[in-house]
């Protein structure tokens, strides 16, 4: 799909949260002074929309440094320095890659969340969207604990054109883990995604099966998972926040992927979740599509968020 299509998709995914507080914020200073009354009104916007306390005081830090000249659209500048006090704190936040994305083969990453937040759906969308590229995609199925999460993924496999590599339900997930990381060698596949559990690891043995998993990948090719994602829900706001920081103390976690940002109007979770955790979130969620599956750019975030 042409760059024009895609940016239009994610403008559409981002229709509540730009009807609520972002068009909320622009109307804050119109006919309004530049005084302490306007500021804290944005502030209490900013922290409505799930931006965050901390990256909400960070934010109001920047704009408070930047009165606006006289004479100029009040609503529209200060709509102007706040997205570019957006942009800049989404790009602060995020690292460099270690390696350069698909750099080795079998390229495998391992997806980790809670039931419910659209993780299997996610691992579907990602091999379609690798398939429709060209690479040789294989599946696995490593969340044996929920029996449908297999029926489910084997649908996504079928719908994706890609093989799944499964075993029953109540299998041990790290051996299902080497049987796909041995298939993926032997039929030279070029993106292996791997799904794993969805619970949240506070429990000691749900950690240890984590470990387990990321041992087995480890050792049938080093260097591996090259790609560790947490999958999000962005309608669940600060709980979601919370069950990123519980993932991140039992694993490393390369990157976020936030979905349903079209359910939510509290779209401003995003830099919440950037700024808190400094994990850089790699993809969002803006539809029910194959294609409304988007890599992360804050420049085309910010400017879908306020464009009219």
């Amino acid at each position: 799909m042409a760059l024009g299509g895609l940016f239009q998709r994610l403008k559409e995914g981002l229709t509540k949260s730009r009807e609520t507080w972002v068009q909320k914020i622009g109307t804050i200073f119109q006919n309004r002074q530049w005084d302490e009354k306007s500021l804290d009104e944005m502030e209490e916007s900013l922290i409505m929309a799930d931006v965050g306390v901390k990256a909400t005081d960070k934010l109001m830090q920047t704009l408070r440094r930047q009165k606006p000249a006289d004479g100029e659209d009040l609503g529209q500048e200060m709509s102007a320095k706040l997205q570019t006090a957006m942009v800049d704190m989404l790009r602060g936040s995020v690292t460099a890659p270690k390696l350069a994305p698909l750099s080795a083969r079998p390229w495998v990453i391992l997806f980790l969340g809670v039931n419910g937040v659209g993780k299997t759906t996610t691992i579907g969308k990602l091999a379609a969207q690798h398939r429709n590229d060209g690479k040789k995609v294989l599946l696995v199925a490593g969340d044996t604990f929920r029996a449908a999460a297999s029926e489910q993924l084997d649908a996504w496999g079928k719908r994706a054109g890609v093989d799944v590599v499964k075993h029953k339900a109540g299998a041990d997930p790290s051996a299902v883990v080497f049987d796909g990381m041995q298939a993926a060698k032997s039929r030279n596949v070029d993106v292996l995604l791997i799904d794993t559990a969805g619970r949240l690891h506070t429990k000691v043995h749900l950690i240890e099966e984590l470990k387990k998993i990321r041992r087995v990948i480890a050792r049938e090719q080093p260097g591996a998972p090259h790609e560790t994602l947490l999958v999000l829900d962005a309608t669940t706001g600060q709980n979601g926040l919370q069950q990123a920081r519980v993932f991140k103390e039992s694993t490393d976690i390369s990157g976020i992927v936030l979905t349903k940002l079209d359910g939510t109007a509290k779209g401003g979770v995003i830099i919440s979740i950037q700024e808190e955790l400094g994990v850089p979130v790699q993809y969002i969620g803006v539809g029910e599509d194959v294609e409304d599956l988007q890599p992360f750019d804050a420049e085309s975030f910010v400017q879908a968020l306020f464009e009219k």
